[in-house]
């Protein structure tokens, strides 16, 4: 059994280990800061008569198995049997409408004897998934930061993202948390040693911390000759500015394929498993605006959740 390393890394400079949100470790779509909106609503809640408000939901556990039921042998039987695990929070299933990882994971090839590396997994809605996955005959390498080091939301995403990882060893004592530092360091393993390196809506939070072109060279240094970087990102319209990919959450595909393309990656083939033609991408707090953040709280709500997550580009690139 390989060992369970929960590894060490300096916040300073991971201004962005929120996969695919704000700056936050804790979510996919992580909190942008306190609005207005959200705070009248907080008062608003606080206030209000005990009789007169329904009693909150529990808060939902996920479990510290995948299933009693012994996984199927072949990849797409054992795949199934993840993404309906027990490891998974009601939650967490009900965004597979909106994030297709079934589609999405075969399009990037993932396989249970992948050697993955994801980078940025915020608070592991896909390391639940890619963890049992390859447990047995793959093996997980994931980032984190070190709570002993990390502030304020970051800190937290990694307590968080660590105390996911040690409450169900039965899950995930065969991931592996690698130790980087950007822009200083980013080692993302032994060179050559990856078959896929994995990124879910980070892009945005690498550019806006300045280090998205070492990244992807350090994505393309773990991976083999042959191996694939998988990038699922907000998707902005095309000539969108940098400046405006780190405000709004939406990068323009080129500016992907660009940085791809400077690291030494060839493009092998996009996908629309992830488009949302809903998405007009012009919201007052940006990405953040729609679900499942929704920065705006109360306020026209319903609009959009009928909207649903974002328009995101699905790439595939592959090192030569």
């Amino acid at each position: 059994m390989r060992t369970h390393c929960l590894a060490v890394l300096s916040s300073l400079s991971l201004a962005a280990l929120g996969c695919g949100g704000s700056s936050s470790a804790a979510a996919e779509s992580s909190t942008p800061p306190t609005t207005a909106a959200t705070t009248a609503a907080t008062t608003a809640a606080t206030v209000a008569p005990a009789s007169s408000a329904s009693p909150a939901p529990p808060p939902e556990t996920p479990g510290n198995i995948v299933s009693t039921t012994p996984p199927p042998a072949d990849a797409e039987g054992r795949l199934r049997w993840v993404l309906a695990g027990e490891q998974r929070t009601e939650k967490e299933k009900a965004r597979d409408a909106y994030r297709h990882p079934a589609e999405t994971l075969a399009f990037f090839g993932v396989k249970p004897d992948s050697k993955v590396v994801e980078l940025w997994p915020g608070g592991g809605w896909y390391t639940a998934l890619l963890a049992p996955l390859v447990r047995d005959r793959g093996k997980l390498a994931v980032t984190n930061a070190d709570p002993n080091v990390a502030t304020g939301n970051q800190k937290a995403g990694a307590e968080k993202y660590n105390a996911k990882l040690h409450g169900a060893p039965a899950v995930y004592d065969q991931v592996e948390v690698r130790v980087v530092n950007p822009p200083q360091s980013l080692t993302l393993g032994p060179d050559g040693s990856a078959d896929i390196v994995l990124t879910f809506r980070n892009i945005h939070n690498w550019m806006g911390a300045g280090y998205a072109d070492k990244v992807f060279a350090a994505a393309f240094q773990v991976l083999k000759h042959g191996g694939t970087f998988g990038v699922e990102e907000h998707r902005a319209a095309p000539g969108t500015t940098a400046k405006k990919s780190t405000e709004t959450g939406y990068v323009a595909e080129e500016t992907v394929i660009q940085l791809a393309k400077a690291a030494g990656f060839v493009l092998d083939a996009k996908s629309e498993i992830n488009a949302n033609p809903k998405d007009t991408k012009d919201y007052p707090k940006g990405v953040w605006t729609l679900p499942p953040t929704l920065e705006l709280g109360a306020a026209d709500r319903e609009k959009y959740l009928a909207i649903g997550e974002s328009d995101r580009m699905t790439l595939r690139f592959k090192k030569p």
